[in-house]
């Protein structure tokens, strides 16, 4: 072949294959450009709320600017009404506690529970409502938007409401003269990549919310101490608490106990909180404050409360020391705790609960509980921070990435601190608990493993489990066995990597099963085959 044609074959293969290039660019280009990308709702809450002590209710006005980020246009919103749940024994709350014999032994009391006056406005004009096609579903609401809200737009949605609390059997309600103000005002679904999830309120089954910020009103009788969601704005009282918390705390070893002085008439105090899933509040008269500061390694100062009723020589008298040291071991795990504030409150007794959790605060109703056990519950609850408030995963269809992923940590909280694990308790000998901390794990582990029966797959929805107690067995400690596998195949710190990789992946999103299993190859560089795991059924598993 003589130069020439060799310079012009050259010359075609050349643009051959720039053509090629360029339409190999083109497809990826397509490719990339036909994969979603993620989106989340934006919604900012104005709430205004009265506490009437004797009528056992909440009055209150919510404002919400609602911003679509999401590519369809909406021509409705669905709304959870909550507090309807326990209108009822034909709702999806109350036939669920019917049907499972585990809860006869929680008191349900009938019909004094459930949310009124609704009268929902877009922008300042009346709109129409309608009930879900369920009967069952009395708690969720489908505004009827009067124009169309297009992508990158949003409005504003108000309405008033009023709250009759129920008696405490199922996270929200009252108990003497405390107040659990949980699921209580109109809050929009989630409307995400897979649709709306407008499903209602279950008591084996938590939530799913999109991330808001709140400023929130409250005007209650000055009597009370009230621990919420968020920072507490007004000076006056934060003072007073942060006062008294201290010297609490200072004064422990002695057992005394100072309460705020019981004012007359109503106060009104107010909270902000942002990017957060929701807002809850607990009210007492007799609550006694501890409060003092984390410091994390980033150099983040967080306010710890803790909340608690006033009596003699009560184990909560060292529930600081819990909360900060499950704020610092999380954060050190996981990634540092985002929030300004951490806080705990006792609840009324209610040994079939243990605890529940909201961002920023939690409620614990473990009567019964040890010194050890107390600081379990506490470092679990307050561990939903993580595996729930900043990892808002959907909890009502994949459990396993909230309660599962959180036990697995209170697992190792528990072995580090106390060689001890609250599944077993008291029932650990004393030459176990004597062991190096690995090898107590993988004897807990063992043991969980081998004789512990969890037949049902880990991703498997709340309300499809067949009792409360398998639920328990595979949400939490399924989930915990199956993480223990991964830890064990590839190390601890490359599992903490790996979850830290997640976190700050998907912090404050919501991340589906697949996004941690992604972010969990990519961290470690490895295909893992133990993600399918999440789907296996009858048997033990395996390494």
């Amino acid at each position: 072949m003589s130069v020439t044609a060799f310079l012009v074959s050259l010359w075609l293969k050349f643009r051959l294959m720039k053509k090629n290039i360029l339409f190999a660019f083109l497809l990826i280009s397509l490719k990339t450009i036909a994969q979603p990308s993620y989106w989340q709702q934006d919604v900012r809450y104005t709430i205004n709320a009265e506490l009437n002590e004797t009528e056992k209710s909440i009055n209150g006005s919510l404002s919400l600017v609602y911003k679509n980020n999401s590519p369809h246009t909406l021509e409705y919103i669905w709304f959870h009404i909550w507090p309807n749940a326990y209108k009822n024994d034909s709702t999806a709350l109350r036939k669920q506690l019917a049907h499972d014999p585990e809860n006869k032994k929680k008191k349900l009391e009938k019909g004094t529970g459930s949310i009124e006056g609704l009268a929902f406005t877009v922008n300042n004009v009346a709109v129409q409502t309608q009930p879900h096609s369920n009967p069952e579903y009395i708690d969720i609401i489908k505004v009827l938007l009067q124009k169309p809200l297009s992508p990158g737009d949003s409005i504003t949605i108000g309405t008033p409401f009023k709250v009759l609390l129920p008696p405490y059997y199922s996270r929200s309600g009252y108990a003497g003269s405390e107040f659990m103000a949980c699921q209580w005002y109109p809050k929009p679904a989630v409307f995400d990549q897979a649709g709306w999830h407008e499903f209602p309120y279950l008591d084996r089954g938590e939530f799913y919310s999109e991330y808001g910020d709140y400023e929130v009103k409250l005007t209650l009788p000055s009597s009370y101490v009230v621990g919420a969601t968020g920072t507490l704005m007004t000076p006056e009282e934060s003072d007073q608490y942060k006062k008294l918390g201290n010297r609490n705390v200072s004064k422990r070893k002695k057992h005394a106990l100072y309460v705020p002085a019981s004012g007359a008439g109503t106060k009104t105090l107010t909270y902000r909180a942002k990017h957060v899933p929701d807002f809850a509040w607990f009210a007492d008269k007799d609550f006694v404050i501890q409060y003092d500061t984390i410091r994390l390694r980033n150099g983040q100062v967080v306010d710890a409360y803790c909340y608690f009723h006033k009596k003699r020589k009560t184990m909560w008298i060292n529930s600081i020391d819990y909360t900060k040291d499950a704020v610092k071991k999380y954060s050190g795990w996981i990634g540092a705790y985002e929030y300004p504030v951490v806080q705990v409150v006792e609840g009324p007794e209610n040994n079939s609960s243990g605890g529940m959790e909201y961002p920023m605060i939690t409620l614990i109703t473990s009567p019964d509980a040890t010194e050890e056990s107390l600081d379990d519950v506490i470092t679990h609850e307050v561990g939903h921070n993580w595996f729930m408030s900043m990892l808002g995963s959907n909890e009502r269809a994949h459990t396993w990435m909230d309660e599962g992923l959180n036990t697995y940590y209170e697992f190792r909280y528990e072995a580090e601190k106390y060689r001890g694990n609250s599944v077993f308790g008291k029932n650990i000998p004393q030459n176990v608990k004597k062991l190096p901390v690995e090898d107590f794990q993988n004897l807990v582990y063992k043991t969980l493993s081998d004789k512990v029966p969890m037949n049902t797959a880990m991703d498997t929805p709340a309300d499809q489990f067949s009792s409360n107690d398998e639920y328990a067995r595979v949400s939490y400690l399924k989930t915990a066995v199956w993480l223990y596998i991964l830890e064990s195949a590839v190390g601890k710190e490359k599992v903490d990597l790996a979850m830290k990789n997640y976190f700050t992946k998907w912090k404050d999103k919501h991340p589906q099963p697949t996004d941690m299993q992604a972010a969990f190859e990519d961290a470690l560089g490895v295909d893992l085959k133990e993600f399918f795991l999440l789907t296996k059924k009858e048997g033990a598993l395996t390494k």
